[in-house]
């Protein structure tokens, strides 16, 4: 697998939508025994084996394992030692997401519009190359430890990207029908919601198309609110969430505590709904 750098394409007429988003391409979670997880997925949600990644094809500091239903891809991956950034955030968090990959035309133009309307800079703008052709890669932070990882696609023909090998498996329980990512949610402190608002208006050229306040999302003992960022096209949608006050703490501040940081906590996956359905997943668990 060959690694090189390269600088966006001539800038585009089109003026309404600097950054093109075409759905989520992947979501990555740092998780203590990647295979482990991937058979709880496997089990209980109906994922097929994809494509694996690790010392066998050249990794030596971790291993992924790609799983895949319909247009909803997950990469679960696992440190190979101590002292990395891999282990740290699992030491700090605990099985979490650390990627938002996202479906883009170019990857290094998302890269250079973000980052120039403030957005920190994550991962350089890389091509990722083998016999199958190439992917092209970038990234920016969000908040938290939660990253955005741009990826272009349309000169690769392979399976899931450069680096990774086809992971066969002899067990492939049935699809459960889970089609795609319909919205990540985001939890962040007391008054980080307008602020996280606004990155998404000005970084990424979002839209707040829907808000709750505390009198829509509340218990008796409970309360948060909550704006829903989404992108032009409405393929890639964040609701944000934050506390608001209740007679106990909110369950976005408990959530917070134990997750030791703001993070995306929550992966809606739109099924094809049936009772059958429904009572095939109560028997997975």
């Amino acid at each position: 697998m060959q690694t090189t750098a390269i600088q966006p394409s001539p800038t585009s007429n089109d003026t309404t939508d600097f950054l093109p988003l075409h759905g989520t391409d992947y979501v990555e979670f740092y998780v203590g025994n990647a295979k482990q997880a991937a058979h709880f997925y496997k089990t209980a949600f109906g994922f097929q084996s994809l494509a694996y990644a690790g010392p066998e094809t050249g990794i030596k500091d971790k291993v992924s394992y790609v799983i895949r239903q319909n247009n909803l891809t997950f990469v679960l991956t696992t440190p190979l030692r101590t002292g990395n950034p891999i282990a740290d955030h699992i030491y700090k968090h605990g099985d979490g997401v650390k990627v938002l990959a996202l479906k883009v035309d170019d990857a290094a133009k998302s890269f250079e519009e973000t980052t120039k309307r403030g957005a920190k800079a994550y991962l350089e703008t890389t091509v990722l190359k083998d016999d199958d052709g190439e992917v092209v890669l970038s990234g920016i932070h969000t908040y938290g430890d939660t990253v955005h990882i741009f990826v272009e696609r349309k000169n690769y023909t392979g399976l899931f990207m450069p680096g990774f090998r086809a992971w066969k498996s002899n067990y492939n329980p049935t699809e459960t029908g889970l089609l795609y990512v319909d919205h990540c949610v985001g939890n962040v402190g007391w008054n980080q919601m307008n602020p996280r608002v606004k990155f998404y208006e000005d970084v990424m050229g979002f839209k707040n198309i829907l808000s709750f306040d505390d009198k829509d999302i509340s218990t008796e003992y409970s309360a948060l609110m909550s704006k829903v960022m989404s992108n032009g096209n409405g393929y890639v949608k964040f609701p944000i969430n934050e506390p608001a006050e209740g007679k106990k703490k909110s369950q976005v501040e408990e959530y917070l505590d134990f997750y030791n940081g703001k993070a995306y906590s929550m992966w809606p996956l739109p099924p094809i709904i049936s009772l059958k359905r429904f009572q095939n997943y109560k028997k997975r668990y």
